[in-house]
């Protein structure tokens, strides 16, 4: 064996090759004959140029790479007769080809070898998601919304409150007797409790009848997103014009098959199954996290930091798209990457971590997905996301990375429910 291993930490091997003797003249020779065939040099045809020519030209280069082709089918032999996971790609150190002597180095990092803590003494609470008629009140709110129309109040006694929309004039007046024009509105809607003024500005209006004028003083937060206004105290003169309320229709069989629903009934029984799968799957994913999170805690080892750049780049990728969902510029999102560089780089290393100790969890469960598991799988996906069973399959099936990613999560699924049984999860009363 021409060559010895060096452990630099649990996933990061150095492998140091020393050869007394080495010949790389076939090697040579044959990548020469490869350039000549490729070059085209002048006065000669493309493939014609004489091997000597092609020699005295292209000599160092040619050596450079037969020594790069021995020392890389070196280093993949020694690898797979040491047997190890490599991750990435190696570093070459130190080479050095003299008098037929070769030595070099090569660090590559490795899967990392770890065992997991006995965790038969767990304890877990889950919670008790429970199906409440408030949450499909709730839903059926939001439905209804959108047939609903503003209408004016006419008991003029009646006051502002909560719910209420108000339709208002106001004018801000700064301490220096400022009244800037970006602090004035005319015939403005309010809907009272949306909180889209300032802190305390829907808070004063409370109360008011339609007729009355008030003085709003209000000073602005410290945090203000304009500077010259924070902390500012700011008088707004406020006139209340008018009252609007929200008149929201009953449910009728007629206006849930405009919703896509058969009948009342036919709502409430779907929103229900569909409330309770959502309330029942955000509860799992809550416990199957704190699970999570106390084995990451509990079994701490060295993870390749080429796997941690990989999942940093994804971990990137989810944010980028949820910022500018959000209406982030491209400059916002850099200055946010920035500022949260470290929090991304620890997700990420949490992520590796705990999929590592996952599928070293699923193998000692020797858990392997059917396709069985795939079709049960988007059987529950087609019904909770309103798609047929064919139009799921059609979407796993155009990326093999989409089906290979719900491979593992169902993997992932399995295991969660199989650890479940070797410890303690209690549920909470409802």
């Amino acid at each position: 064996m021409s060559y010895t291993v060096e452990s630099i930490n649990g996933c990061t091997k150095k492998l140091l090759f020393n050869f007394d003797s080495v010949d790389l003249s076939e090697e040579i020779n044959s990548t020469l004959k490869k350039k000549q065939k490729e070059v085209s040099l002048k006065g000669f045809r493309k493939g014609k140029a004489p091997l000597n020519i092609v020699q005295k030209l292209y000599g160092p280069q040619v050596e450079n790479e037969a020594l790069h082709e021995f020392i890389s089918a070196q280093f993949f032999d020694a690898i797979k007769e040491e047997d190890l996971k490599a991750v990435g790609y190696p570093k070459f150190a130190n080479t050095k080809f003299e008098d037929k002597k070769v030595s070099f180095e090569a660090t590559v990092e490795t899967f990392p070898s770890f065992e997991i803590k006995d965790y038969s003494g767990y304890s877990f609470t889950q919670d008790n998601p429970g199906f409440q008629q408030s949450d499909l009140d709730e839903l059926k709110g939001r439905y209804l919304g959108s047939k609903s129309e503003m209408t004016e109040v006419t008991d003029k006694d009646r006051a502002l409150e909560v719910g209420l929309t108000a339709v208002c004039n106001f004018q801000g007046v700064k301490e220096d007797g400022e009244r800037p024009e970006n602090m004035k509105g005319e015939e403005h809607l309010l809907e009272i409790g949306s909180n889209q003024f300032i802190p305390g500005f829907e808070d004063g209006m409370v109360g008011m009848k339609a007729g009355d004028k008030k003085d709003i003083v209000l000073t602005f937060p410290e945090d203000y997103h304009e500077e010259s206004l924070k902390s500012a105290k700011v008088t707004f003169e406020t006139e209340l014009l008018e009252i609007k309320e929200k008149k929201t229709p009953e449910l009728t069989d007629e206006l849930a098959k405009e919703f896509g629903f058969e009948s009342v009934k036919d709502f409430e029984t779907k929103n229900e199954e569909q409330i309770t799968f959502q309330k029942d799957r955000a509860t799992k994913e809550k416990l199957h996290q704190e699970i999570l999170n106390k084995f990451v805690e509990d079994n701490s080892f060295d993870v390749p930091s080429a796997m941690i750049a990989q999942q940093e780049q994804a971990v990137q990728r989810d944010f980028d798209q949820n910022l500018r969902q959000q209406g982030f510029t491209d400059q916002m999102v850099k200055d946010y990457f920035t500022k949260r560089s470290d929090d991304i780089t620890q997700k990420a290393i949490f992520q590796v971590r705990s999929g590592l100790i996952l599928d070293k969890l699923g193998n000692e469960f020797s858990l392997e997905v059917s396709e069985q598991d795939v079709d049960d799988k988007v059987a529950e996906i087609s019904t909770h996301a309103g798609l047929t069973v064919e139009q799921v399959k059609e979407q796993y099936s155009s990326d093999p990375n989409i089906l290979k990613n719900l491979k593992y999560a169902i993997r992932e699924e399995k295991t969660f429910e199989l650890l479940k049984g070797k410890f303690k999860v209690e549920i909470k009363s409802a």
